[in-house]
């Protein structure tokens, strides 16, 4: 389980410097304003489809998490009752 915690960790790092990185190209981009606000907002755009996937991925590993800690509970209340 904490294999797949740290591949959320990664890439949310991952896009975060991909974000910071972008910004500091375009500022440094001898392109026009109009040029650069659209390439901008395309970026967005594709951050935010990343960021909504990533929120997907975080979702289904903690319902994986939560199915587990179920199942241990479970499990360890049925041994308890089985040594009484």
């Amino acid at each position: 389980m904490p294999n797949k915690d740290a591949g959320v960790g990664f890439a949310a790092g991952l896009a975060i410097g991909a974000v910071i990185g972008l910004a500091i190209g375009f500022l440094y981009a001898p392109r026009s304003g109009e040029e650069t606000r659209e390439i901008l907002k395309d970026k967005a755009e594709m951050l935010k489809e990343k960021a909504e996937a990533l929120k997907e991925q975080a979702a289904e590993v903690m319902e994986q998490a939560k199915k587990a800690a179920k199942e241990a509970a479970a499990e360890a209340v049925k041994k308890v009752q089985e040594s009484l």
